[in-house]
C-alpha cells in the first residue's frame, strides 16, 4: 500500500463513480447531474490514466463517459457508474491492495458527492435533504473503516516513528469528522442558509478528507 498519485487519483475517481451512480440510484436528480458527475469523473479518469498508462484506467474513463449518454435512462446510468468504479478499483491494485482502495473511495467519494449534490440544490431547492444526510453518514463510516484498517497495518507505528505526521494525521481525522457532523446539524436548520452551509462545510471536508487519505497511507506503508 502506497500513497502514489495512481492510488489517489483510483480511489476518488472510484468514489466519485460509486456516489454517482448512488445518487442516480435514488432517482431524485435528472440528466444534468448525470451529465455533472460522470464529467468529474471522465476528467479524473482521463488523469489517472494519463499517470498510470493503465488501458483498465482508460476503460474505467471510457465508462464513466458511457454514463453521459445514458443520462436519460436511470438504471444504464447506473450499471455505467458501477462498472467504472469496479474498474478505477482495479487499476488503483498495482499499488495497493483493494481493502484500502475501498475503505478510501468510501469516504472520499461520500464527501465529494455531497459537496457537488449540494451545489445541485442550487438548480433544484426541492431535492430531498436526507439525501446529503445518507451521503454525510456514509462519508463518516469510510472514515471511521479507514481509520481502523490502517491501524491495523502499521499506522500507530508509523505516527510514532514520526510523530510530526502523526499529530497531522490525527489533526485531520477530527477535522474531517467535525466537518462531516457540521454538515448533518447544518442541513437541521429549514431555511436554505442550511444546505448552503452545508456545502460550504463539504468543501473544507473534501480538501481535509485528501490529507487524511494522503497522511494515513505514508505512515502505513
Amino acid at each position: 500500500m502506497e500513497a502514489t498519485p495512481t492510488v489517489l487519483m483510483a480511489m476518488w475517481a472510484a468514489g466519485l463513480a460509486a456516489g454517482g451512480g448512488l445518487v442516480v440510484r435514488w432517482q431524485i436528480v435528472g440528466r444534468g447531474y448525470v451529465w455533472l458527475t460522470a464529467g468529474v469523473v471522465v476528467l479524473v479518469g482521463f488523469g489517472l490514466s494519463l499517470i498510470s498508462g493503465s488501458a483498465v484506467a482508460w476503460a474505467a474513463t471510457a465508462m464513466a463517459a458511457a454514463a453521459v449518454f445514458a443520462a436519460s435512462r436511470a438504471g444504464a446510468a447506473v450499471a455505467a457508474f458501477a462498472l467504472a468504479t469496479v474498474l478505477f478499483v482495479v487499476a488503483g491494485l498495482v499499488d495497493s491492495s483493494v481493502l484500502p482502495l475501498a475503505t478510501g473511495a468510501l469516504f472520499l467519494g461520500a464527501v465529494t458527492t455531497e459537496m457537488m449534490l449540494g451545489h445541485w440544490f442550487l438548480i433544484d431547492p426541492q431535492l430531498p435533504r436526507w439525501s446529503l444526510s445518507r451521503l454525510a453518514l456514509i462519508g463518516a463510516v469510510g472514515l471511521g473503516v479507514d481509520v481502523v484498517y490502517l491501524a491495523t497495518q502499521g499506522l500507530i507505528a508509523g505516527a510514532t516513528a514520526d510523530p510530526i505526521l502523526g499529530w497531522a494525521y490525527l489533526a485531520l481525522t477530527v477535522m474531517t469528522a467535525l466537518l462531516i457532523v457540521g454538515v448533518v446539524f447544518s442541513l437541521r436548520e429549514p431555511s436554505y442558509t442550511g444546505v448552503m452551509a452545508a456545502t460550504g462545510l463539504s468543501y473544507l471536508a473534501v480538501l481535509t478528507a485528501f490529507g487524511v487519505a494522503v497522511v494515513g497511507r505514508m505512515l502505513a506503508t
